[in-house]
């Protein structure tokens, strides 16, 4: 466990003359006329990677929109209308507020 310890710090420790030993390293490995192709593969895949990730989060925005469009309740076309069902079970909702206020003001 400590050996894993010990290989994660020095990932997290490398710096200039680490980074640099390493690719004076991967310059005599591959050579010189193979670095572009290697860094512009590896652009490639950063650049397909992002790509993708970009598609994912606009697919799950896209059902997230389209979940909350369906868990609304569906709205009523003509709200200012009662219909006839509500005017036959609230008989009182007929008359009109104005008589009522009359008799407020008289009492």
């Amino acid at each position: 466990m400590s050996y894993l310890k010990s290989q994660l710090a020095l990932i997290g420790g490398l710096q200039g003359p680490e980074l640099i030993l390493i690719l004076v390293v991967i310059l005599i490995f591959f050579g010189a006329k193979k670095l572009p192709e290697l860094a512009k593969g590896l652009g490639q895949g950063i650049k397909e990677f992002k790509k993708a990730t970009k598609d994912v989060q606009q697919d799950l925005h896209q059902a997230m929109e389209e979940d909350v469009a369906t868990s609304m309740p569906p709205r009523k076309v003509s709200d200012s209308q009662p219909s006839a069902t509500d005017l036959a079970s609230h008989p009182e909702s007929e008359a009109s507020p104005a008589p009522a206020k009359s008799n407020q003001a008289e009492g």
